[in-house]
């Protein structure tokens, strides 16, 4: 009573002073000037609210875990008015041994996501009861006030995914669990998943009035064991706690994982979701892998560089085959060497254990800018706005479009592979898939056999010549083909250059759009002259207005239709609270390189009734955006077998295991198979 009079006074007093808004501003108090707390919040249409909390603490500071240990106390947050319901969420923490006292907790700098249900107002109070530790303690109230009037921070989605991505996830890294209590000492045993442990910690959740002691921890190979002592909270020996509650994180080498069993429980296994190439062959997948790596020649950002491959034969005198065969032959090769660079590259990152994908690269801007770079000076050199003959500068030898060299065939076809791994076409992923959890001999082998489809189109006028001649003699005709490629490779630059807004920004990148289209126009008034320019500025304002309006539009109203789906963001602990109340899950794992992702959202997704069947009661529809770097959604995609995107997977009261779609999605099927995770009502 007394506190939540004191609450109410300062909460009170707080609100006369300040102006109410989704965003605290940082939040400091006279009486500990050694921590600093903010606060911003989200409110969607359904009175669900999502909190950002973060906390900074000066060096040898540290506040605590939900289970804080010998000492300590967890933060909380005392409402104003009843919440239904609250989801705190604990990022991994560590662990604090001093003089004798285990401690579990944060230093310096930790980010709490928080979410509410059901809130019904526009206004939100409380206050945050922060315990802060160094050689004393300090508890400290922080008065929290949101008005959700007003607009969170523009990039809060992104920023509470983030840091959703270090909560501990509840599946994968541990295969298998046993626990037995004897003596006042847990025991557990551990096994891991896929390799050895490399570098350990648990952090423990005790039963309502114990106390564990300090965790002794070994391990041998994929073996983990762990003891620690239980006492009761006043130190004396404990009481039997077998089948009671078993609640723990265990860590190592960048991953955590959450892990809910019973004391005393014998060896439980812990397998992932369903894979789509669980059960299938070898010849199967580098059947998959062939015809995958074949398909990559149809997609937008390939095509235009097969085109312009095509379209250099026409300037080969008299169509001699040996110069054919030989142009086309190291165009095969550097297809073969880039694929063969990909699966070295995949190697590294294995031995290394770091997160792998189908086109992650795409993830960093400067991998993109470069992209757009080579693009552009592609796209000038079609426009005959010049020639550059070989040098020994790799990015000259890339772009170069002419020139007697041969060097510079083996670079248009590793530029083609490049310009290929955003798209995840189907039967691509589930053999990259299969490739990045093989045995690295198959990796090698299903990387060759991409190559080798992607490269079929080239190989066959490499083996056949003759088919060149088929292509109509020179003439005037091929200064407009050429004219034609060069607008096609300029719409490539300038669907990449659309990537770069989620990491600078509207403001800079479009000053480098029109940076860029600026040199192009000039050059083309000065080399062309007036009327080529105004074509050339029409057509490229056309090209640059659509690719921003398909590429950049808000994702609930678009072009072709408005989206009115309620999206969620996409976490285990969001997968598996909606299956625990029994609903049906639709997941979509995107991004904005993707090709494949855009044309599953404009040809399935936003269809009229993919819209309602989304929409439906007991459908949660969880989106994870996988444009940028994201842990969570990395091993959320390797805990079911898959490393690219688009990624879709149903769920529901018939299918806990989840069906995992085809990457380029079918309506029907995919109605199909929501209708019947339903089971009977």
């Amino acid at each position: 009573m007394f506190r939540s009079f004191v609450m109410a006074l300062v909460l009170t007093l707080f609100t006369l002073s300040s102006s109410q808004a989704a965003d605290t501003g940082w939040l400091t108090m006279p009486d500990n000037d050694h921590a600093q707390v903010r606060a911003t919040a989200q409110k969607s249409p359904t009175g669900d609210v999502k909190i950002l909390l973060e906390v900074q603490l000066e060096s040898g500071w540290k506040t605590y875990w939900r289970s804080p240990g010998e000492g300590g106390v967890a933060p909380e947050i005392n409402w104003s008015q009843d919440i239904a319901e609250m989801a705190w969420h604990w990022p991994s923490p560590s662990a604090f041994d001093v003089a004798g006292i285990h401690t579990q907790g944060y230093d310096k700098q930790v980010v709490f996501p928080i979410s509410l249900s059901a809130v019904n107002r526009d206004s939100l109070e409380g206050v945050l009861t922060l315990s802060t530790c160094s050689n004393v303690c300090l508890l400290t109230d922080y008065p929290l006030i949101f008005d959700f009037n007003q607009p969170a921070p523009a990039d809060f989605e992104w920023q509470y995914n983030q840091a959703m991505a270090k909560v501990p996830v509840t599946t994968g890294l541990v295969t298998s669990v046993s626990s037995d209590y004897q003596n006042s000492q847990l025991n557990i045993a551990l096994q891991r998943e896929n390799g050895n442990w490399v570098t350990p910690n648990i952090y423990l959740d005790p039963p309502e009035g114990m106390l564990y002691g300090i965790p002794q921890v070994t391990k041998n190979n994929e073996q983990l064991f762990v003891s620690v002592d239980v006492t009761d909270d006043w130190g004396d020996k404990a009481g039997d706690i077998s089948g009671k509650q078993l609640s723990f994180v265990v860590t190592d080498n960048h991953f955590s994982r959450q892990v809910n069993s019973t004391i005393g429980q014998g060896e439980f296994s812990v397998t992932p979701s369903s894979s789509s190439v669980g059960s299938v062959g070898l010849w199967s997948i580098l059947a998959f892998a062939l015809l995958g790596g074949l398909i990559l020649n149809l997609m937008p950002c390939v095509l235009p560089v097969l085109a312009m491959k095509l379209g250099s034969v026409l300037h080969i005198e008299k169509r001699d085959t040996g110069t054919i065969r030989k142009q086309f032959s190291l165009s095969v090769a550097g297809i073969l060497v880039s694929f063969w660079a990909l699966a070295l590259f995949m190697t590294g990152l294995r031995f290394s254990q770091e997160a792998i994908g189908w086109g992650i690269q795409f993830q960093s801007p400067w991998f993109i800018g470069f992209m757009v770079l080579i693009t552009a000076i592609f796209t000038a050199n079609l426009f005959g706005l010049f020639e550059l003959r070989l040098s020994s500068d790799i990015n000259t030898k890339i772009a170069t479009a002419g020139g007697k060299g041969n060097s510079r065939h083996f670079w248009e076809g590793a530029f083609a592979t490049l310009l290929a791994t955003p798209c995840s076409a189907p039967f691509l992923g589930t053999a990259v898939a299969y490739a990045l959890i093989a045995p690295l001999s198959e990796l090698w082998l299903i990387f060759t056999a991409l190559g080798v489809g992607m490269s079929l189109p080239w190989i066959l006028v490499a083996v056949f010549p003759s088919v060149a001649k088929v292509l109509p003699k020179p003439g005037k005709w091929m200064n407009k083909l050429r004219i034609i490629l060069g607008f096609m490779m300029l719409l490539s630059c300038i669907w990449l250059i659309t990537l770069l807004i989620p990491h600078f920004g509207i403001p800079i990148v479009a000053t480098l759009f029109v940076l860029i289209a600026l040199l192009l126009l000039i050059a083309i008034a000065k080399h062309y002259g007036k009327k080529a320019l105004l074509v050339s500025t029409v057509i490229t304002l056309v090209l640059g207005g659509s690719t921003y309006l398909f590429s950049m539009q808000p994702e609930t109203q678009t072009l072709a239709g408005k989206d009115v789906i309620n999206w969620q963001p996409l976490t285990e602990h969001a997968l598996h609270q909606a299956l625990s109340d029994n609903k049906r899950v639709f997941v979509d794992v995107t991004a904005d390189w993707c090709v494949t992702c855009k044309a599953n959202k404009y040809n399935v997704l936003l269809r009229e009734d993919v819209q309602k069947a989304l929409s439906e009661p007991d459908v949660v529809a969880l989106r994870g955006d996988w444009t940028k770097p994201s842990d969570e959604i990395t091993q959320f995609l390797k805990q079911r077998g898959q490393v690219a995107v688009p990624f879709n997977q149903i769920y529901g009261p018939c299918n806990k295991e989840g069906e995992i779609l085809p990457p380029l999605l079918n309506k029907d099927s995919m109605l199909t198979i929501l209708s019947e995770a339903k089971g009977a009502q």
